[in-house]
């Protein structure tokens, strides 16, 4: 699973250039502000001219409020007097720089946005957008100077009120007694997401994302609940509906000539239990589907140091013939070791190493030394979070295997499924996707 678990996956926003859509470990996307001059805009930088420049730049697109500050004192002073719903931050800065800066925010409970402005290389702008995400704060983006008029519109489109903000994160706090009635009366659905061969663009398999069909709420996203259903003991349960699903879909494929693997996102928790495999196998067996089309992924990211339980568990479903992959791979503490102790046979390459690699020689070197370890322990090699055609075109030149992101498709109901890859394979023709 990803980072809570059971499968987060969704579009990489970096303004300078599932069981779910959302990334946990990125700000919730919000619906676009079109209206700019509704922004209170704080810009804060020590360089006089690009102070100018860029609050021409944000007057010219909209913003009727925006106040300048040279220094990190001046502009926390004002905002002690008036917090702006917007901050144009730059890095660099003599006496406060923008990384103490951030933090002097977060002790004042800052509840509006971040914007990160920055000649410095794409290293420390990634260092310096992990520190603020850390932070809780709500970041929008980092822009590289010079600044384009265009990315800058892209950022301040993306921008809510503070109480939109605060709405969403309310929305997210669902209590264990209604995500444990949301699974027990049918309520989560399973969308899936293609993932498809470099070489040829053919759709291979897909990943089983959840949602929740909330009767009030609409169509809510894992992050919103399965950590909940984690810490109340409500996972082994969510999980089994959501395999039985999709093992389910896997027989109505079949039936229908569609032969895909479905890679269904497991908990660590479920992995504690020694019968799990005996479970996993028995819903097989009830639903006539090959254990050798469906794969258990696993987020390295959860394991732990004590696995004995773990290894038996996922030796004994290897054994049974059920694909398992290490999903995230790279985002965790012991990544090699698990490599090493357990019996994947599939690497998923996290999306924060992909999308962008082949422009950014940090990501690119991260990428092709995971690539080069999979292949060398005879790993199959799937790449997540391909966002663009920049991205396809990289995974293609170094060899990897698979591909899914939102370059090929988003997520979508099972039915949406056939009538979408006739369009693929047209789009992929008609593109030039393959060699």
């Amino acid at each position: 699973m990803k980072s809570n678990g059971l499968g987060i996956d969704g579009p990489i926003l970096r303004a300078s250039h599932g069981m779910g859509d959302l990334d946990s470990r990125a700000t919730p996307v919000i619906e676009p502000m079109m209206d700019r001059s509704r922004i209170r805009l704080l810009l804060l930088d020590d360089d006089p001219f690009m102070t100018k420049l860029l609050g021409r730049m944000v007057a010219g697109l909209g913003v009727a409020k925006v106040q300048c500050c040279s220094n990190g004192h001046e502009a926390l002073a004002q905002i002690d007097r008036e917090a702006p719903d917007l901050i144009m931050c730059d890095l660099n800065m003599p006496e406060m720089d923008g990384i103490e800066f951030v933090r002097h925010l977060v002790d004042r409970r800052y509840a509006g946005s971040v914007v990160l402005v920055s000649g410095e290389n794409e290293r420390m702008l990634q260092t310096a957008e992990g520190l603020v995400r850390a932070h809780r704060l709500n970041l929008l983006g980092c822009l590289r100077k010079p600044v384009a008029r265009e990315t800058l519109a892209t950022v301040l489109d993306s921008w809510a009120p503070p109480a939109a903000l605060r709405q969403r994160a309310a929305r997210a706090a669902y209590p264990a007694q209604e995500v444990a009635s949301a699974i027990a009366n049918g309520e989560l659905v399973n969308h899936y997401q293609p993932v498809v061969a470099m070489g040829s663009a053919k759709v291979v398999g897909a990943e089983t994302l959840v949602r929740w069909n909330h009767p009030t709420a609409g169509l809510v996203y894992p992050d919103q609940f399965i950590g909940v259903a984690e810490e109340n003991e409500l996972i082994d349960d969510l999980t089994g509906v959501v395999l039985r699903a999709a093992m389910a879909q896997s027989r109505a494929w079949r039936a229908s000539g569609l032969e895909l693997r479905i890679s269904v996102n497991v908990s660590m928790d479920n992995l504690k239990a020694l019968d799990y495999p005996d479970f996993v196998h028995g819903l097989a067996r009830e639903l006539e589907v090959a254990p050798e089309k469906m794969v258990l992924e696993v987020t390295e990211s959860r394991l732990v140091k004590d696995l004995r339980v773990q290894l038996e568990v996922l030796t004994r479903l290897r054994l049974k013939r059920f694909g398992l992959s290490i999903d995230d791979f790279g985002t965790g503490h012991s990544s090699l070791t698990q490599l090493h102790d357990f019996p994947f046979g599939e690497l998923k390459v996290d999306r924060s190493f992909v999308h962008g690699a082949g422009r950014d020689a940090t990501l690119r070197a991260i990428y092709e030394a995971s690539l080069g370890l999979a292949k060398r322990l005879n790993m199959e090699v799937v790449a997540e979070g391909v966002e663009d055609r920049a991205d396809w075109d990289f995974l293609r030149r170094t060899q990897c295997d698979y591909a899914q992101g939102y370059f090929i498709a988003k997520p979508m109901p099972a039915d949406e499924l056939p009538g979408w890859m006739v369009r693929w394979q047209a789009r992929a023709r008609d593109e030039g996707l393959v060699a």
